[in-house]
């Protein structure tokens, strides 16, 4: 492929793509980096920036799971509609004939109502201009792909995009072992900021299973890269790949961490677990701000003094098996006996579950884990009594 074609540092749309009740934390995270015109819709959030805060935004941002670059948009009425409308895009400014590529589909429309089949069409188009104009045609590669194109179709308005991550942005590199439940990295860094995590306190996930929201949190803490363990971006493949460039905008992110001055702490009871999770934090280079250990949540008490964040995902009785009844239970009574001073938050899709735990939320907040439809719930566990509390504040 040739590569170093000369980017031109203009602004331009690009849409990041993120679950479903993120869509304004994810609008706050581009417009700190700097985004130009941040606008959030339906598991998406638009904005403009140059190739510089491209590369920036797949580093940084930590709710997003692609970020896509719209390159045209037309409305088309049939499937003929849509094979010339790819065949009059000037394929060779992204793509060689000896190159690979991939095609992603997404469609919501009363015209068209098979996505492969998009895919499919769009593929033959590509494949024909090529071969009809230099005789060699570009081959699929559904793995690693030199190029990834995006097409989305809502109703009769066909957007064709190329997708500057790649793989998922919640593969952050990191984590090589995992449990039988674990948290998408994407969910677990959402959660951990619709929580107000700031790493301005103590910080506990006492059931961390494989680690990923002690690591999150250390991240959110220090201010680090979310994606900075990436092993690459899609970006990295295409002819502009301006790679100076890019180690410039890493380095200036990494002049921006900060430190952390108090403990993180991840607990689980398997002793599988906490191996695997010490492994991801080791991978992660966080071994100086986590500690992992072995620990029975329900048979522990606050260790710290003064005000404790606590956010964690508990068995939600799906693939691990639990007494719900009890299990929740158990969850209020280690909470409001040995938990003064402290903000808890857990997420789960077992909302029968919450109503043995015996204590009424704060806060309650709709989300997602895969497809399922969760909550994120906030209790606050004074130091005294609550009304002691109020009665000073």
């Amino acid at each position: 492929m040739i590569k170093n074609k000369k980017i031109v540092n203009t602004s331009f749309k690009m849409v990041a793509k993120t679950l479903f009740g993120f869509e304004e934390i994810l609008a706050r995270e581009l417009k700190n980096l700097g985004a130009q015109k941040v606008m959030a819709g339906n598991r998406v959030v638009s904005f403009y920036g140059d190739t510089g805060f491209m590369y920036k935004a797949n580093l940084c941002c930590r709710t997003a799971i692609k970020i896509l670059k719209p390159i045209i948009s037309k409305k088309i009425r049939n499937e003929q509609d849509l094979y010339d409308f790819i065949q009059s895009i000037k394929w060779s400014e992204y793509l060689s004939e000896d190159d690979t590529f991939v095609i992603h589909s997404t469609v919501n429309s009363t015209l068209f109502t098979h996505s492969r089949f998009i895919a499919l069409k769009t593929k033959d188009a590509i494949v024909d201009k090529f071969r009809k104009e230099t005789g060699i045609r570009p081959n699929v590669d559904l793995d690693h792909p030199d190029l990834s194109i995006d097409i989305h179709i809502q109703q009769d308005l066909c957007t064709v995009s190329i997708d500057s991550s790649g793989g998922s942005l919640h593969h952050r590199g990191y984590r090589t072992a995992t449990n039988i439940a674990p948290i998408n990295e994407v969910l677990a860094a959402g959660l951990l900021l619709l929580s107000g995590w700031d790493g301005q306190s103590d910080f506990l996930d006492p059931m961390c299973g494989s680690g990923t929201m002690a690591i999150e949190a250390a991240m959110i803490a220090c201010n680090i890269p979310a994606n900075l363990n990436r092993k690459e971006f899609a970006f990295e493949k295409w002819l502009d790949w301006d790679m100076d460039l890019f180690e410039k905008i890493e380095e200036a992110c990494l002049n921006k961490t900060r430190d952390f001055h108090y403990s993180i702490i991840g607990m689980d009871k398997a002793p599988s677990a906490v191996r695997k999770a010490q492994k991801n934090v080791e991978n992660a280079n966080l071994t100086d701000f986590i500690k992992i250990k072995e620990g029975d949540f329900f048979e522990t008490a606050k260790e710290v003094e003064g005000p404790l964040h606590i956010v964690f995902n508990p068995p939600y009785d799906e693939r691990l098996e639990i007494n719900v009844s009890e299990f929740y239970s158990q969850i209020g009574d280690t909470l409001k006996q040995n938990y003064p001073g402290t903000n808890a938050w857990f997420i789960t899709s077992n909302l029968e579950g919450l109503k043995h735990v015996g204590l009424r939320p704060s806060r309650k907040i709709k989300v997602f884990n895969g497809k399922l439809e969760a909550r994120l719930v906030k209790y606050e566990m004074y130091a005294g009594s609550k009304k002691a509390k109020f009665q000073q504040d």
